[in-house]
């Protein structure tokens, strides 16, 4: 009989990866069922409905809602009886932990998806991660520099930590239907698509420093007057201080985008794409590093989470100091005037990423987490 796993994740209204390995995941050796925290059906959710899998929605909207989300779950758990609950990020892991512990499920597993921003920004959270990581069995860290987090700053024992990178459908990233970009085009430049395009895909977050991007582009608009600024998932925290920053420059200069599902398609609208957060542990992995360089996009970035493992300077990105406007305007502008170096760069930026991070590999190894200490193993 298969295992039966049951996911717990919070807040989420497109999510790739957790629907890849939905599909991926072996039926033969597992069952999947779903406990979303939302106030709403989200495009997620109807996704893993239409896979025919089974799903509960917890009505959650803010904290005032765990108490009753918490007991909400234990009803559910303990009317499907999991042998494994998986939790993705912060309310869901709390709350799931909680929930699972209560419902007597014996294996409880938690992926830890941010890595410093309590600790720098929100320590009132910091106690949060550690229940969650002592209520769990098993904790997922996404990248070596989360785990050394884990180990160093939230005390959690090495034996208890597994080390898995996400992973992804590479070759959906490069096989986009050109329909699906002219349609993108058409959408967010009606009167024709600038001729330099510089994209932003982040949370509006002080750590993941757009706001030295923006300073740049101001900087390179000298140089290039035509060109536009993209910010796709325009929202979060820090967004009043942005949109103070966005005011000082031309209102036709630059698109904010809070939500696009056509991400694929979207990478497709840049010629140059920027990410560059404040230092080098702000970033949990940082998957959009490498969906840029799997869309072929050429890449000014600074280093952060995943990067320090297979980005390197001058051979698949340009990587410039943190908090370094002028570096980042003086990247951006080489880029736009050196095509050949650009192809160069997001050749080698292909071939670096298809053999660590295919969606084959992280749910190979997931299993492996799943199976171990069963007699399935």
């Amino acid at each position: 009989m298969p295992l039966k796993v049951c996911y717990i994740i919070s807040l989420v209204h497109k999510a790739n990866i957790f629907e890849w390995v939905a599909e991926e995941l072996s039926p033969e050796k597992f069952s999947q069922v779903y406990i979303l925290l939302h106030h709403e059906e989200t495009e997620f959710e109807k996704n893993l409905r239409q896979k025919g899998l089974r799903v509960y929605r917890i009505n959650y909207r803010s904290k005032k809602n765990i108490l009753s989300a918490i007991f909400g779950m234990v009803r559910i758990l303990r009317r499907e009886k999991p042998a494994i609950v998986h939790t993705h990020l912060f309310e869901a892991g709390v709350a799931g932990q909680i929930a699972a512990r209560m419902a007597f499920v014996p294996r409880r597993i938690h992926t830890r998806h941010d890595a410093t921003v309590h600790h720098d920004y929100y320590p009132n959270g910091v106690k949060y991660d550690k229940l969650t990581n002592r209520l769990a069995t098993d904790v997922i860290a996404i990248t070596d520099s989360v785990k050394k987090i884990l180990m160093e700053l939230e005390q959690v024992p090495e034996r208890k930590i597994t080390v898995l990178h996400h992973g992804f459908r590479l070759n959906e990233f490069e096989e986009v239907n050109d329909a699906a970009v002219n349609e993108l085009k058409q959408h967010y430049f009606p009167q024709g698509k600038p001729a330099q395009v510089v994209g932003v895909i982040s949370r509006y977050m002080h750590w993941k420093g757009i706001q030295y991007t923006i300073d740049a582009f101001a900087q390179l608009r000298k140089d290039f007057p035509q060109a536009h600024l993209v910010l796709a998932n325009a929202d979060g925290p820090y967004w009043k201080e942005l949109r103070q920053m966005l005011r000082q420059l031309p209102e036709n200069s630059y698109t904010e985008i809070k939500f696009e599902s056509r991400i694929f398609a979207l990478y497709r609208l840049f010629d140059v794409f920027v990410h560059v957060p404040i230092d080098g542990r702000s970033e949990a992995f940082g998957q959009i590093y490498v969906e840029a360089m799997a869309s072929g996009v050429p890449c000014v970035v600074t280093l952060s989470g995943i990067a320090h493992d297979y980005i390197r300077h001058g051979v698949n990105a340009s990587v410039v100091p943190y908090k370094n406007s002028i570096a980042i305007a003086e990247a951006v502008k080489t880029l736009l005037l050196d095509k050949t170096h650009c192809a160069a760069l997001t050749a080698q930026a292909r071939r670096d990423v298809d053999p660590a991070f295919t969606i084959r590999t992280h749910v190979n190894a997931l299993e492996k987490l799943y199976l171990r200490g069963t007699n399935l193993q």
